[in-house]
């Protein structure tokens, strides 16, 4: 994760059962090449040992304010010196009190109070510790003092009750560490986007559809999310989980997609169309199971509905992408797609370089020419695009 690499993140971990998932996130910060140093609380040494922490993140962790390693006795100042952000996760309703009222009784309170860099806090707690005013009082506070809270969620708790003060999961809370360390280059924009395959019935079990996966839809989003926009996500069947802070919509057919999406591009001033759309479906589906029988078999199909040659040809449109996926002779559809259906910008690859895989290599189309970017991760090609994207915008 190129948004991480050579970060220092200081993460804090209080005492609570939720500390397990600390582990997870911090093999995530390291795999993205960040240097993450751990903190501990004495309360948290008892859910997981220390010894996991200084495994993954291949330092030596913190836990005793009058730890004598720090040359100068002065491991509360020196931990956060240089470090570009400090995580406390998770953050316990007894260390989010005493961080409201600037208690500072053990490390991690002192150099939460002395740190020099943002903090953010990932809440964990019993749902009625969580809804009770006095907690709620201190995270008024700890959010007017400019504070980072991202959760919690709600959900089955280890006590076995249900509701909100469930830490984020681990990704969740990774995904907006990353969110702090990218321009803001989208703020205000309202983004409306399809991803994914599309999905025709043949009969009750069987349909026309395509290899596309919806990770570079998917990752797309999350690029725009974490560059300020409000980000509608309206996606075709597929395995992917909704990156933070979007809105998703789960269709299936071509004719579902295109009823949500012009149902909602009045709110929007983007859309982009990522989804691999089936262009035809079924005259007459079947509703029953289509039996093997004649050695062939015909289906009549009729063409399915062009989405985003009808978001582009509304009165006042919104700024409109297209994606062009092609097996060949990418310049001239791709460029003949942006002049055709009068497109602002154009996300051409061949199917053969991203398709249905983890990698791309893409190729962006405007008015002005083409500008190739590099094979990488999907997720950075994204973030290619949106730079790109909004280069166009302002």
């Amino acid at each position: 994760m190129a948004a991480l690499t050579g970060k220092t993140i200081v993460l804090g971990i209080t005492g609570g059962i939720a500390a397990y998932k600390a582990a997870e996130l911090t093999r995530l910060l390291v795999k993205a090449d960040a240097h993450v140093q751990i903190v501990m609380t004495e309360a948290a040494t008892r859910f997981v040992t220390p010894m996991t922490f200084q495994a993954l993140s291949g330092k030596a962790v913190w836990t005793d304010l009058w730890d004598e390693r720090a040359a100068n006795g002065m491991a509360h100042i020196n931990l956060t010196r240089g470090a570009d952000l400090t995580v406390i996760a998770p953050a316990s309703a007894n260390f989010m009190a005493r961080l409201s009222q600037g208690m500072a009784d053990d490390l991690l309170t002192t150099l939460c109070l002395a740190r020099d860099c943002p903090l953010m806090l990932a809440p964990a707690m019993n749902r009625q510790m969580w809804d009770n005013p006095a907690t709620q009082r201190n995270v008024a506070q700890l959010v007017e003092d400019g504070i980072l809270i991202v959760g919690p969620a709600a959900g089955e708790q280890a006590c076995g009750e249900t509701g909100e003060g469930r830490m984020l999961e681990a990704q969740e809370i990774f995904e907006h560490i990353c969110a702090r360390f990218q321009p803001r280059v989208l703020a205000g924009r309202r983004i409306l986007m399809t991803a994914g395959p599309t999905y025709e019935a043949l009969d009750p079990v069987r349909g026309i559809t395509n290899i596309s996966s919806g990770r570079m839809g998917f990752a797309l989003a999350r690029a725009c999310a974490q560059a300020g926009a409000v980000v509608t996500l309206v996606s075709g069947p597929v395995s992917l989980p909704t990156p933070p802070g979007v809105t998703r919509i789960d269709v299936k057919s071509a004719q579902t997609m295109r009823d949500v999406v012009m149902n909602a591009v009045g709110a929007h001033d983007v859309f982009i169309a990522v989804a691999a759309v089936a262009d035809y479906r079924p005259v007459a589906p079947s509703t029953e199971k289509i039996k093997k029988s004649a050695d062939r078999l015909s289906i009549e199909l009729t063409r399915n509905p062009d989405i985003l040659a009808d978001v582009a040809s509304l009165p006042a449109p919104p700024f409109c992408v297209g994606f062009a996926a092609e097996s060949s002779n990418l310049d001239t559809y791709a460029q003949g797609k942006l002049v055709a259906k009068r497109l602002k910008m154009v996300v051409g690859n061949l199917v053969q370089d991203g398709m249905g895989g983890i990698n791309n290599q893409v190729v962006i189309y405007d008015a002005k020419g083409r500008y190739p970017l590099p094979r990488a991760s999907k997720e950075e090609v994204a973030t290619g695009i949106v730079a790109h994207l909004a280069s166009l915008l302002n």
